[in-house]
């Protein structure tokens, strides 16, 4: 069986970028225009108002400081609270393949690799701008990539998921490399009205190469083992489809767009997480000592806290489990390859880290990486 490794990774961050001063004043704007617009229906009890955001309650939440997004205008807009992209013509490349490109072209750079030197492509993402034809194909066309192409989605586990899709391309020598990316442009399905979590998320693309370990460039990362988990579970959902589009309540309805069960999902996740860690190394022979790094998905610094401390059975140290939340906020499938991505320059050959995401299904999904001389 061949050696599947992570020969590079690429990152595009887009160049808006959002302050939580900036979000709260937006989100306060509006709620006070809604306060006004209901005053008779709140006066008769009728409603709820709708209270203030604040920036000690985002970050004493979710240690988000700010996120960058494809639309600042839109998002700022007390009128708008979404990010306006426009529409472009089937004749220009799409706006999630363009970001797919930018993160691709980067990982290829960085392994020394020409886009025809790649067999496959996979789009790995929890949102893909279309249903077909699949936003791998045209990222694959765009770049000039031979082989095969084609999108997954688990959503927040999308890029664990499609790391061991890729490795497991070449442990069968069905591919010597295979490119794995992660566009993402999440303010695109949150809810900006809503004040428990229109601070969440930020738009992002990253890209991570898996080859077989003969052609790989020096340094790269090879893959220890894999594992991925999923159970069911309503408390994270997305209800937008094309099935759904045309309901009575209309695609403006607030289930179709993110919705979440926040303290069900950290009472839940945290421990089916923890406990998928210590699985997957003790399978291997390893435990939480083994590990230099962890580079955990990005959703919640509470969370990451309560996980790490639970793997290596004390707190975490910031380089034990680096954040990159505060300047990104949740990048869904990318925020554990930006992680990587940014935290990984100072391993040593022989020294070992976790890549691990987690989040809607539920999904969760573990790789296991030793840096090589």
């Amino acid at each position: 069986m061949k050696t599947a490794v992570i020969s590079a990774t690429g990152l595009w961050t887009p160049p808006e970028s959002i302050s939580n001063e900036e979000l709260v004043a937006s989100y306060n704007a509006w709620a006070d225009n809604w306060n006004i617009a209901y005053a008779t229906d709140i006066a008769d009890g009728a409603v709820e108002p709708k209270t203030h955001s604040s920036v000690e309650f985002i970050e004493k939440a979710s240690g988000i400081k700010s996120r960058h997004v494809m639309d600042k205008e839109g998002v700022l807009d007390p009128g708008v609270m979404a990010p306006r992209i426009p529409e472009r013509s089937n004749e220009q490349i799409s706006v999630m393949a363009e970001m797919a490109v930018h993160a691709a072209r980067q990982a290829l750079e960085r392994a020394g690799r020409k886009p025809e030197d790649v067999d496959a492509v996979i789009c790995a993402a929890s949102n893909m701008q279309r249903a077909y034809p699949a936003m791998a194909v045209e990222i694959q066309a765009a770049l000039g990539c031979s082989g095969f192409a084609f999108d997954m989605n688990v959503a927040c586990s999308s890029a664990t998921f499609g790391i061991q899709t890729a490795a497991d391309f070449i442990r069968s020598g069905s591919a010597k490399s295979v490119l794995m990316v992660n566009p993402e442009i999440c303010s695109g399905h949150l809810n900006f009205t809503d004040r428990d979590s229109h601070f969440i998320f930020g738009d992002v693309a990253t890209a991570v190469l898996v080859e077989e370990e003969s052609i790989a460039p020096a340094g790269y990362w090879k893959i220890l083992g894999t594992k991925l988990k999923t159970e069911f579970s309503n408390n994270i959902r997305n209800n937008f489809g094309f099935l759904n589009r045309a309901a009575p309540e209309g695609v403006g309805s607030p289930d179709k767009l993110f919705v979440q069960e926040g303290r069900k999902v950290f009472r839940e996740v945290v421990p089916m997480v923890a406990t998928m860690i210590g699985e997957h190394l003790g399978e291997l022979g390893m435990s939480g000592t083994d590990l230099r790094r962890m580079w955990l998905h990005q959703a919640n610094a509470n969370m990451n806290r309560l996980i790490s401390s639970k793997v290596l059975g004390r707190e975490a140290t910031e380089d034990e489990s680096p954040t990159v939340l505060d300047t990104y906020a949740n990048t869904s499938s990318a925020g554990s390859i930006i992680a990587f991505h940014k935290h990984s320059g100072d391993f040593k050959a022989g020294e070992k880290g976790l890549i691990c995401s987690f989040g809607a299904g539920y999904s969760a999904g573990t790789v296991l990486v030793e840096k090589t001389a």
